[in-house]
């Protein structure tokens, strides 16, 4: 194995454990605010999940990002490596800041400043590019509206209920937290398992886009390792700077996200876990009262949400330009 593809499948790893380590905050932020779950507990369950997603639910959105975005054959692993390096520099930067953002939107933004950089505009395929767009930038959207109306369904059907319904929805989040990291689990390692598949490629070790085994293990477990280690920061931001979480508005957020991000993983469909965990929380707070909500720290995301693809693509060009001048 050529020392270059080497590399590149470190540096994925690098980038999977930080996407872990961030996402992890996305499903169990609410549940630990909400003394539904101890901590270490939460994040087990949450690892272990995490790690049988892909092999339960398959890689459909690995070859969508690796297959339907870029013309075969047309880049090299200066592209990729370029990619991935602007993707772990802005899961860095907005862990650091405690800052809800992307991960897939900075690999999307890294390949396309990448490859137009190395190869120009023209190896780039827009219909791929118009199908991962439109995912990432409408399933925010889903998920506030499923939000709001699966937390006003469950306040229609426990309308008479006494104060002892919380009890269920303590219990029912260990459902709905395993739901979501499945969910997870399977869209965002399948992004890792894509960069080393198309370096596989791209360094002629195989003929075509086709997914091994040992690449689906290897990401799904490192995956599972940034998950358990836990993104404190990022679990503060989603779980108290929103609004005060009880268990019924944590048990919503995690079965709303969980139906959008399961949904999109099937499809073949990049989604940001992030962005529609962030959006199910709005969404919730909303059904119950629309002032209950923080809006400036929603205006702070919505920042992230615009600026990340631009941001990405522009050091993904930086870094392959740079890479150029000593290769």
């Amino acid at each position: 194995m050529p020392v270059t593809l080497i590399f590149l499948i470190v540096l994925s790893l690098i980038f999977d454990l930080t996407n872990g380590i961030r996402d992890s905050s996305n499903i169990v932020a609410t549940m630990i605010t909400s003394r539904a779950m101890s901590p270490r507990w939460a994040l087990t369950i949450t690892a272990i999940a995490e790690f049988a997603g892909p092999f339960i639910f398959g890689v459909a959105l690995a070859k969508t990002i690796g297959d339907e975005i870029v013309v075969p054959g047309s880049i090299n692993m200066s592209i990729i490596i370029a990619a991935l390096i602007s993707a772990i520099l802005w899961n860095l930067l907005t862990w650091y800041l405690g800052l809800p953002s992307s991960s897939s939107h900075a690999l999307i933004g890294g390949i396309i400043g990448s490859v137009v950089a190395g190869v120009g505009w023209n190896q780039i395929k827009l219909a791929g590019i118009e199908k991962v767009l439109i995912t990432l930038f409408t399933s925010p959207l889903i998920g506030f509206v499923i939000g709001f109306l699966i937390t006003r369904l469950i306040y229609l059907l426990c309308l008479n209920a006494t104060p002892k319904v919380n009890t269920l929805f303590k219990k029912g989040q260990i459902v709905t937290a395993i739901a979501l990291a499945l969910s997870h689990g399977t869209n965002d390692a399948q992004k890792t398992m894509c960069m080393i598949t198309m370096g596989l490629v791209t360094s002629v070790y195989q003929k075509e886009f086709i997914v091994p085994f040992w690449v689906i293990f290897i990401c799904a477990g490192m995956i599972a390792l940034g998950t358990s280690l836990g993104g404190w920061r990022l679990i503060k931001t989603l779980g108290s700077k929103f609004y005060k979480m009880r268990p019924v508005d944590s048990f919503g957020i995690q079965l709303s996200s969980a139906v959008v991000i399961l949904g999109a993983s099937i499809v073949g469909g990049p989604v940001s876990t992030t962005q529609v965990v962030s959006t199910a929380i709005l969404g919730v707070g909303t059904a119950e009262r629309i002032n209950k909500v923080r809006w400036g720290v929603a205006g702070d995301i919505l920042i992230a949400w615009i600026l990340t693809i631009p941001a990405t693509a522009l050091v993904g060009a930086g870094i392959y330009w740079a890479i150029s001048l000593f290769s």
